[in-house]
């Protein structure tokens, strides 16, 4: 790691993170397999790869919604996964989750107000009788109307509920949000919207966000850094901005390429991602993507690559770059 990134301060360090689950016959599910990544203050980090990958295990952890199996997360110099009782309690106000259905983590027989203020009463933080200011200030805050206070979940968009959403993680003003899939219902004008709120409410809270998404189009919109996985492994770290010039994993250049753009060159072939995920319950010896890369060597199928630093904050886990 650079000598610039270690000036930077840490909000939460994740640091070789294994989760295994048992399943039939013996064998063993690797979700996320020995894992580590640092996130800066006032930064957005952005988890991309193709569904079931291991994104939102690993950021579950980072919550405190799950447990490794292995493996250490120090939040603001903590070990988190040696907090319990109260002292893991209070913690959760620091670092919050914003979900794809915010519908579902929603009790529909509750309005907006009690909603976003629940968080606010449940640790003391506001009394009953300020409900209703508290509320409109969060809503003003992710730009909706004081009108929507009184109202249901069931009575709002797709956009207005998950600003909702947004009001409510942030509500005890927590230093660290994940947003798992926060906008991939929304329609693209209302996503872009929505977007465009999460990154104004970075600046002004100076916000540590991890943002998980299987759309990298996105990521150069939204990210500071990007982090690229593929069946439970980081095989790629670099500047967000760059991801589209400089990425050099053979499977992040795969994903890519399978971006639609009204810009692209439709009377060029679009270069398909060939073969067939392999199994988590039966990974291959050496690298996870070799079946499917086009540049596989002989020490592909004997070794498994480790994530080294290729340029200035931007590291791969390939023989091609060793």
């Amino acid at each position: 790691m650079s000598n610039e990134a270690n000036e930077k301060e840490i909000v939460i360090s994740a640091k070789n993170i294994t989760r295994k689950f048992p399943a039939e016959g013996g064998k063993t599910l690797v979700a996320n397999d020995n894992i580590s990544l640092d996130f800066y203050k006032g930064e957005t980090v952005a988890l991309v790869g193709e569904s079931g990958c291991g994104k939102s295990t690993f950021m579950r952890f980072l919550v405190a919604m799950d447990y490794p199996t292995e493996g250490e997360i120090y939040f603001q110099g903590k070990n988190l996964l040696k907090m319990k009782g109260e002292e893991i309690r209070h913690a959760r106000k620091k670092f919050q989750m914003v979900f794809q259905d915010p519908t579902l983590a929603f009790n529909p027989m509750m309005k907006i107000k009690d909603i976003v203020c629940e968080p606010l009463l449940n640790f003391g933080m506001i009394k009953k009788s300020e409900v209703d200011q508290k509320a409109t200030e969060l809503l003003e805050m992710v730009e909706l109307s004081a009108d929507f206070i009184n109202r249901y979940p069931h009575n709002m968009s797709g956009g207005q509920r998950q600003r909702i959403g947004i009001a409510r993680a942030l509500a005890c003003e927590p230093d660290f949000v994940v947003l798992d899939e926060a906008t991939s219902a929304l329609d693209v004008s209302v996503q872009k919207s929505v977007l465009d709120l999460i990154c104004k409410l970075q600046k002004e809270r100076n916000l540590t966000i991890g943002f998980i998404c299987h759309d990298i189009a996105l990521v150069h919109l939204v990210a500071h850094r990007a982090a690229v996985m593929y069946l439970g492994n980081i095989v790629e770290v670099l500047h967000g901005h760059k991801i589209g010039t400089e990425a050099k994993h053979p499977y992040t250049r795969a994903l890519l390429d399978s971006v639609f753009s009204l810009d692209m060159n439709f009377d060029e072939p679009i270069n398909e991602l060939k073969g067939e995920i392999p199994s988590p319950l039966d990974l291959p010896t050496g690298c996870p993507f070799q079946n499917r890369c086009s540049q596989c060597m002989d020490i592909c199928k004997k070794e498994k690559p480790e994530l080294v630093e290729v340029e200035f904050e931007h590291q791969v886990a390939c023989h091609l770059f060793k």
